[in-house]
């Protein structure tokens, strides 16, 4: 047996002008569950408590609660003293107990009709990644985009998908999913990173509903013009002056001696938009003896055209790029966009390994800055933190240089095919971040995908940084202060 200490979201409308939270301590068996703690509460300590409950055994999904506040099945999770344990982030009835009626009687049903058969094999295994849904709204509980415009979300999504599959139904899935807000996901997967039954939603379901809509014509304008765009330059960023590709010598060999060779895979915004970042980050890979090799023959990665369902240009791009680097006997290619690298390392088979950026200076270590006097906050990028799983790396470098005050990790709206194609969404969606950014009282914002860097410094009056630019920062107050040393010696 052992303790757990457990703080438990308390909440009845009825009777409680706000919601509170009520701390205990239980004895449960090692090994014990969320749900086995929330019993023993209620069996020997407060019978009022309210939560639900079925099967025990993860597949009803109705005991589905924030631990942490992280999503999960009570049945499923391991209890942890100092836990804390709240509702999904949903109407709530009482304690534990939200509203799943008005969400779930809005999914979408089977509607058979016509000749009945059943799905051939190619199309089973495709419904199969979809199918295990247990409908615990997880998922829906962590949507951003539902919080600002009309979405059904990614259980219906899911579920359009499904049926969309199945030969059986008789509706136009597609259209629906249209009409009920398949674009304004921005595909960052948090509903697949909470989900129980690891459904990757945005990829097995919104991507390719988006894929059958641009078959019926119904892809958005604006991402037409994207499309458009990448065909004729092979790059989704307008021309707007001199491009990093264009500047930068095809091999930049470090400082002292060589500690690795790394291919650099640019991106379209640090090559066109942000071409100044680009060039912070080769000065701190050059320091830290980095030695980068440029081909000037990549493109863009295609992500644009995957996340809005346009394919069928993505094979030429795939091979242009793989070609480029291969040529070049390139073993590790970097990337320093989170898109980029989500994509080249999810999205593409290739021969070579892929690196975002921080994942390579916190492997070879980096050379001390200077700490610099300020308060950052750092934004994780969604391609980055969910996409490629990369959490500590970018706060292991920020903090050898500011100190670091952590916000919610939530997407800023830039993603998805949504800052081209509803704009309207992505700002509110950057609003949200504003607020996010503006409690942590930082002076600077720090992220690394472009998108975001982008994105954000339109919706905050904070700079807003690249983690190797703010490392570049520490370096030369370092250089400063040497130099200032070396004259007053």
């Amino acid at each position: 047996m052992k303790k757990i200490h457990v703080r438990v979201f308390r909440y009845d409308p009825e009777g409680d002008a706000r919601p509170h939270y009520q701390n205990y301590v239980v004895e449960v068996n090692e090994g014990a569950r969320v749900l086995h703690v929330l019993q023993a509460i209620h069996d020997e300590i407060d019978p009022t408590l309210s939560f639900r409950y079925c099967c025990g055994a993860g597949q009803c999904g109705s005991c589905a609660v924030r631990i942490n506040g992280v999503p999960g099945l009570a049945c499923m999770e391991e209890a942890r003293d100092d836990m804390t344990v709240e509702p999904l982030d949903l109407p709530v009835k009482k304690d534990l107990v939200v509203d799943l009626l008005p969400y779930l009687n809005t999914l979408p049903r089977i509607q058979p009709g016509g000749e009945a058969f059943v799905p051939d094999r190619e199309k089973v295994e495709l419904i199969k990644p979809l199918r295990s849904c247990i409908e615990c709204l997880c998922c829906v509980s962590v949507c951003p985009a539902m919080d600002v415009t009309r979405f059904d979300g990614p259980a219906a999504m899911r579920q359009e998908q499904r049926l969309a599959l199945d030969p059986r139904d008789r509706r136009d899935r597609v259209t629906e999913a249209v009409s009920r807000g398949l674009f304004a996901c921005t595909s960052c997967q948090a509903c697949w990173k909470v989900c129980p039954k690891d459904i990757e939603i945005p990829g097995k379901a919104i991507e390719k509903l988006r894929a059958l809509a641009n078959r019926k014509g119904l892809t958005l304008p604006r991402h037409q013009e994207v499309a458009r765009l990448i065909r004729e330059s092979g790059r989704s960023i307008v021309r707007t002056g001199p491009t990093f590709l264009e500047d930068a010598p095809e091999v930049i060999e470090p400082d002292g001696p060589v500690r690795a060779t790394v291919g650099f895979f640019v991106g379209c915004m640090y090559n066109g938009r942000l071409p100044a970042t680009a060039r912070d980050a080769m000065a701190v890979l050059k320091r830290n003896g980095i030695r980068v090799i440029i081909p000037r023959e990549q493109v863009c990665c295609g992500s644009p055209l995957i996340r809005t369902g346009q394919i069928d240009f993505i094979d030429t791009l795939k091979k242009r790029n793989i070609d480029a680097f291969v040529f070049r006997n390139i073993d590790t290619v970097l990337t320093m966009c989170a898109g980029c690298g989500s994509t080249l390392k999810n999205d593409y088979r290739t021969p070579f390994r892929v690196m975002d950026i921080n994942e390579v200076l916190t492997k070879f270590g980096i050379e001390a800055p200077a700490r610099l006097p300020i308060r950052v906050t750092y934004h994780d990028p969604c391609h980055l933190l969910r996409g490629q799983g990369i959490r500590d790396e970018p706060r292991e470098l920020i903090t050898q240089v500011a100190d670091l005050v952590e916000m919610p990790s939530v997407c800023c709206g830039s993603g998805g095919g949504v800052r081209s194609g509803m704009p309207d969404v992505a700002s509110a969606l950057g609003e949200n971040r504003r607020k996010e950014i503006e409690k942590t009282g930082a002076e600077i914002v720090v992220s690394s995908c472009p998108f975001c860097e982008f994105h954000l410094s339109e919706h905050t009056d904070r700079p807003v940084r690249n983690v190797t630019s703010l490392l570049l920062e520490g370096y030369r107050e370092k250089d400063r202060k040497k130099a200032e040393q070396q004259v007053q010696g």
